[in-house]
């Protein structure tokens, strides 16, 4: 972090590269409408509040960086800069070239899922908090214990059955002290590592990563019928239900 005396500055990817061949329907899933707005522009309103803001890098198809600006720049605060960058084959390469884009200024960086869009601004807020104020953490992942039984599977026959206590099913935002992630990307593409998630770059160098428990209804935008379940939950914390 940074060493003045100044609050810390936060930088938000978005990872929105994919092509949403799961999705099935023309235009994909980020950007497709959700509420009132686009999928992507939910997946960034919890951020939109926080003071410390000071830039937003979304991740998209090459061929639609207009269209994710158009998404995203009218709701950006005064002072928060944008940059729409092309994402990469796989989703490390996407969240690498981010990374290149978030300002050096930035001392926390959060990586968000475009197609993930009903993260609460209280869950941001609780998440930074948790990770600045502790100085030996160098990340912090959102997610929730599993309630599932966990398998061990190996073509099609079962292994064994882990304790499903020591488990979590991890989702994001993903935040990180900025000098942490970059030395971790950085190491990841010199050795050819590709993780399962941001934070698995981190652990790999021996960072320490608090698993700051979330909500189960923050769930990814993955097929069209996901769209039905976020927008009833949209619908319903509206009402105030």
């Amino acid at each position: 972090m940074s060493s003045s005396s100044s609050a810390p500055k936060l930088g938000v990817i978005l990872a929105a590269g994919g092509t949403g061949s799961r999705f099935g329907r023309a235009g994909g899933k980020q950007l497709a409408p959700l509420h009132g707005r686009s999928v992507v522009a939910w997946a960034l309103d919890p951020f939109l509040g926080l003071p410390s803001l000071a830039a937003v890098v979304v991740v998209a198809d090459p061929d639609r960086l207009g269209e994710f600006a158009d998404q995203i720049e009218y709701l950006l605060p005064a002072g928060v800069s944008l940059q729409v960058v092309s994402g990469g084959e796989r989703r490390q390469d996407s969240v690498a070239a981010g990374l290149v884009a978030v300002p050096a200024a930035c001392d926390l960086v959060a990586v968000h899922d475009g197609a993930r869009p009903l993260v609460t601004v209280e869950l941001v807020s609780a998440a930074l908090g948790a990770l600045t104020t502790d100085e030996d953490a160098q990340g912090l992942v959102v997610g929730h214990p599993s309630v599932d039984t966990l398998k061990h599977v190996d073509r099609g026959i079962v292994i064994a059955t882990p304790d499903r206590t020591l488990f979590w099913s991890i989702q994001t935002p993903q935040i990180f002290r900025a000098a942490a992630l970059r030395r971790a990307y950085e190491r990841a593409e010199a050795d050819g590592f590709v993780g399962t998630d941001d934070a698995s770059l981190v652990e790999r160098l021996g960072g320490r990563v608090i698993a700051f428990p979330g909500s189960r209804d923050n769930i990814k935008v993955t097929h069209a019928e996901d769209l039905l379940i976020a927008e009833a939950i949209l619908a319903a914390r509206e009402q105030g239900a």
